[in-house]
């Protein structure tokens, strides 16, 4: 997950703060000594507890998925001390819009492609891509004029209302009468499902 590391206009450094809460990482920024919860993004200890930072849109995937979607793409090319990583299959995929969230069970929204619902008042669809299945999005189901209605047919991302098809990873029209119009990225990050209770226990889970 990524969050903006910025508090009432002023940016702030974190560090890894060594200790697991939730069976999750735990920060400290260098100008409080404020402890803070990765999967909430929020201040659990310290002067600036309760302070949430703003979750941005992320993905987990595969160096090989996301460079073929963005060939312009450079990363940091540094020695990996350990083997081993986390598996897509084995995880949620978490929405948290502040006043709800929901999660999305991998091996079930594999097998359907795409999830319509709504969280916290917004229209969303969670999509899994049928070309990569390493390569997921989760988007806004709200255009400038219109709500879609999204499935996959026959490996598209389609608009059931207008038949406008869209990159299922991108979110990119690419042809119908709403092919000038593109879906919003939304935040989305993955975690374990045995984890989700423990952050958010008036959240949701989907299982197919």
């Amino acid at each position: 997950m990524v969050h903006r590391r910025e508090v009432a206009g002023e940016e702030i450094v974190l560090g890894n703060q060594g200790a697991l809460w939730g069976n999750a990482m735990t920060w400290w920024d260098h100008d409080t000594g404020s402890i803070w919860s990765q999967p909430l993004g929020e201040a659990i200890l310290g002067p600036r507890k309760g302070v949430r930072l703003e979750l941005l849109p992320s993905t987990l995937t595969t160096w090989e998925a996301w460079k073929e979607a963005h060939p312009e793409t450079v990363a940091l090319d540094v020695h990996a001390w350990a083997t081993g990583g986390f598996h897509l299959e084995d995880m949620a995929i978490v929405v948290d819009l502040g006043t709800e969230s929901a999660a999305y069970l991998i091996p079930p929204l594999r097998a359907v492609g795409v999830v319509n619902d709504v969280v916290a008042g917004i229209e969303i669809a969670v999509v899994i891509d049928p070309v990569d299945p390493q390569r997921w999005a989760v988007f806004s189901r709200r255009l400038d004029d219109a709500i879609v209605s999204l499935a996959m047919t026959e490996g598209e991302l389609v608009d059931t209302i207008t038949g406008t098809l869209f990159d299922p990873f991108l979110g990119l029209g690419r042809s119908g009468s709403l092919a000038d119009q593109d879906l919003n990225r939304l935040p989305g990050f993955t975690a374990f499902p045995s984890d989700f209770d423990t952050f958010f226990p008036e959240g949701a889970m989907w299982q197919g």
